[in-house]
């Protein structure tokens, strides 16, 4: 009779866990918002592991930003820009999760079109925004994926602006910088204007013995002959050529 009782319950469990899990793969949207308005209540964010992974693309390269290793934020450039993910730690994003194949899935970019999530066939299945993917899926900036039981959203940044110096009133509220640092600034500024202004000058000067000595010998002023004044300009290009080579 206990033996009925116990298999009886435990079909049930069972039972309830293949809704649930069913409920999940198919809403899991839905129940991720409701754990969310959940934290809402919450008096701090504290302890609360918030995970991501973010793209970025700018001028001179294309990395990924997340702190899904080891719950550090770290910044993982790939040569190929692709970045798999799994349980082994041969994966550029490793996380212990039993629920993540060895390489679960991956984050490919393709250049002109954008980040995209590919499933390497798991066994537990990949999901971007509660609905099952087969094919390699597109990705839009606040996604929410899920591997196996390992969630995350993504993010993608493909903008950069500069913004302007702030205000001298706005800086005396803030931290003052050291003087050295603000030393060793100006000390790069100005000898980078000083090497700016030597390069002119030698130009210009360069320019004026040039224009000086094609007027010699347009004018003949000097009373040489043709050949003398064309021995003459033949040095003086020679030594402008060795003036620019020790200058470099």
């Amino acid at each position: 009779m206990n033996t009925n009782l116990k298999k009886h319950e435990l079909e049930k469990r069972l039972s309830l866990y293949h809704v649930f899990l069913s409920l999940y793969e198919r809403h899991g949207d839905l129940l991720d918002s409701i754990f969310q308005l959940e934290n809402l209540y919450q008096p701090s964010f504290t302890g609360v592991n918030l995970r991501y992974v973010q793209g970025v693309v700018d001028a001179s390269s294309v990395y990924v930003i997340t702190n899904l290793c080891d719950n550090q934020t770290q910044t993982l450039q790939q040569p190929q820009h692709i970045w798999t993910i799994g349980r082994d730690c041969s994966n550029g994003i490793w996380t212990d999760d039993r629920h993540l194949s060895r390489c679960h899935a991956a984050i490919q970019y393709i250049e002109n079109q954008g980040f995209y999530l590919v499933d390497f066939q798991s066994t537990n299945g990949s999901f971007v925004n509660g609905e099952s993917i087969y094919q390699p899926t597109k990705l839009k900036d606040g996604d929410r994926i899920r591997l196996g039981s390992l969630m995350f959203d993504f993010f993608l940044n493909n903008q950069c602006r500069f913004l302007p110096a702030l205000p001298v009133d706005l800086l005396a509220q803030l931290i003052p910088i050291p003087i050295d640092v603000q030393q060793q600034g100006l000390s790069k500024h100005t000898a980078a204007n000083q090497e700016q202004d030597e390069v002119a000058n030698l130009d210009e000067t360069v320019q004026i013995s040039l224009d000086c000595a094609w007027g010699r010998l347009e004018y003949g002023r000097d009373g040489l002959q043709q050949q003398q004044k064309s021995d003459i300009l033949d040095r003086f290009f020679q030594q402008s050529a060795d003036s620019n080579c020790r200058w470099e």
